[in-house]
């Protein structure tokens, strides 16, 4: 971790009480185990892996929406991960979370001005002062100001996930955490709020975590890149290294997975296998099971996240050293800076 980081967590471990039946004993999950993030200001670091990888419970950790079992939280040089609720208030104003359904995430009942405002209003704004600041942020979002008299009914899964990013961006927060927030829109609108996202990070300074199992929204996004498996980050590093030159196996095999573009072209390669149960890891190497160049020493010892390039890290005791063969993910947005589309 950096000394400039605006936020660092540091091997953080969430673990979940499970209790399988009623006569046996107490079983623990561990979600997450030992992640270290940094983001530094005006950085989109993405966090990528399959369903379960635990990528969402790391980005309830950051925003303190549940508490850490162990590691620590540390945001603009101070210690977060403790904090009673009733001192994370200055926290909850820097960072804030846009959601991944747009529909859920919107009470039904109030109408914009009053979704958008209450953060303000919490914060001490007047009523008058909320609704020009709602109106401001509205258009900031690609939405008319006259759209706060309405409800979310009347509008689309796309303009929901805007008012969703206007809220977020009330308080003039300094980091957002973004959980799958393009999963449920379609592939035109997903790359309308990726163009938005990058557009507000450029013209805000805005440090993003973008939790995502898209690869082609992480790679459109992100400055780096973390891949996480089982709990852990099994490779961390600049966005073009993880996808041109990717150093872990189960890196390389989500890329192998991506459906190529061309007529033609020979179908994806399916990652053998299913996930092993985070209840009961497996020894050594938690990518063992699945791995196609699993050997003796990956049963018998867990490889340690080793930095193999500058900035370019991966666990593994036999990091590859080819480039990536598999179809590159793409949208069909401009990079990181471009304007905002749609």
């Amino acid at each position: 971790m950096t000394a400039t980081a605006l936020l660092a967590a540091e091997g953080l471990v969430r673990e979940f009480p499970v209790r399988p039946g009623r006569a046996a004993r107490a079983a623990v999950l561990r979600a997450v185990d030992g992640v270290s993030l940094a983001l530094q200001p005006g950085e989109t670091v993405g966090l990528v892996g399959e369903s379960g990888c635990g990528k969402t419970t790391v980005g309830r950790l950051i925003l303190r929406l549940v508490p850490v079992t162990a590691g620590r939280i540390v945001f603009d040089g101070r210690d977060v991960t403790a904090l009673p609720e009733r001192r994370l208030r200055d926290f909850r104003r820097q960072v804030q979370a846009v959601f991944q359904d747009p529909y859920s995430s919107l009470n039904p009942r109030l109408r914009v001005r009053d979704i958008v405002g209450e953060p303000l209003r919490n914060f001490g704004a007047t009523r008058r002062q909320a609704a020009v600041r709602v109106g401001e942020l509205l258009e900031t979002v690609g939405l008319p100001a006259a759209d706060m008299a309405r409800y979310p009914h009347a509008f689309s899964g796309g303009q929901r996930q805007r008012i969703g990013i206007a809220r977020a961006l009330a308080l003039g927060p300094r980091l957002l955490v973004c959980d799958e927030a393009v999963a449920s829109l379609d592939v035109s609108v997903q790359a309308q709020i990726l163009n938005l996202l990058a557009d507000l990070q450029a013209r805000l300074g805005l440090a993003v975590l973008f939790i995502s199992h898209n690869l082609a929204a992480v790679r459109h996004l992100s400055h780096r890149v973390a891949v996480m498996y089982l709990g852990q980050v099994v490779e961390l590093a600049p966005e073009p290294a993880v996808f041109e030159r990717p150093r872990h196996p189960y890196t390389r095999a989500l890329l192998d997975a991506v459906p190529a573009a061309e007529p033609g072209a020979p179908p994806p390669a399916v990652l053998p296998g299913e996930v092993p149960s985070p209840l009961a890891p497996p020894p050594g190497c938690r990518f063992q099971t699945r791995c196609p160049r699993v050997e003796a020493r990956c049963r018998a010892a867990e490889p340690a996240l080793v930095e193999l390039a500058p900035g370019h890290w991966a666990r593994c005791h036999f990091p590859l050293s080819e480039p990536a063969t598999g179809a590159a993910p793409a949208v069909a947005a401009p990079r990181p800076g471009s304007a905002p589309g749609g």
